[in-house]
């Protein structure tokens, strides 16, 4: 058992689209049908709350033990292990989003947590640390979560996103990231990966160009795929209009 909690962990990398890693998309993605099969159980008081703040808890012990395990193999380090990645912050975000259910919050983390955390699931930067270690687990819990909490505010709550919401989210994102590139110039870290591309190649930035131009790219995919996480409400918005013209 201490094997899978080791920091020199040699019982086998992580392997983009093996069958792990598909395995657990394939978990995340049912979970996230089930919200919707079951959404007007999901709308009951006393279920809603439990499954909400049942989110909270795990996410909560998952971001407790993830600095636990860096401090304990003396790792850890604000150059990498602050929570300033977008997928890591919509982490916290999504903690407040599941106990306040603020409509605004969720109009932003739906574009920015919604789509980092999918980014990260389907590219995860997690190096030597392949199943059963740990950092595989962890990872996938906290981020599949961010997926599912946004879900889960649109089977249950009924909330959706607008595309005004779509280009505060962008210029907020901007923001953001302007802040995070002055504190990876202070910390000479690579937060949000502003200052060089993760390594092993498990990236969509390895196919935008260099630095700085890819930083540019980036902003277009973020654009292209701000639009596509909102498609289907475009769609469902023309059902309805075709359903009741008036």
């Amino acid at each position: 058992m201490a094997a899978y909690f080791q920091k020199d962990y040699r019982l086998g990398s992580f392997e983009l689209f093996s069958t792990s890693h598909i395995l657990t998309l394939l978990v995340i993605a049912a979970l996230g049908v089930c919200l919707f099969v079951f959404r007007k159980t999901l709308q009951k008081p006393e279920i809603n709350r439990l499954i909400r703040y049942g989110f909270v808890t795990v996410l909560v012990i998952s971001e407790i033990s993830y600095h636990s395990w860096f401090i304990f193999v003396r790792s850890w380090t604000p150059r990498y292990c602050l929570p300033l990645h977008l997928s890591d912050l919509s982490v916290y975000l999504i903690i407040i989003l599941l106990i306040t259910k603020n409509l605004n919050l969720f109009k932003f983390l739906y574009f920015a947590g919604l789509g980092s955390a999918l980014q990260a699931i389907l590219t995860p930067d997690l190096g030597r640390y392949g199943f059963p270690h740990f950092r595989f687990f962890e990872f996938f819990i906290s981020h599949g979560i961010v997926v599912l909490a946004c879900l889960l505010m649109i089977a249950a709550e009924k909330y959706k996103p607008t595309v005004r919401s779509l280009w505060v989210t962008f210029l907020l994102v901007n923001v953001y990231g302007a802040l995070i590139f002055l504190i990876n110039r202070l910390l000479n870290s690579n937060y949000m990966y502003m200052m060089k591309k993760p390594g092993g190649g498990a990236s969509l930035l390895d196919v935008l160009g260099p630095w700085p131009w890819y930083l540019l790219s980036a902003e277009a995919v973020t654009i292209v795929f701000f639009y596509l996480l909102y498609l289907p409400f475009w769609i469902a918005g023309k059902v309805r209009e075709k359903k009741d013209p008036a």
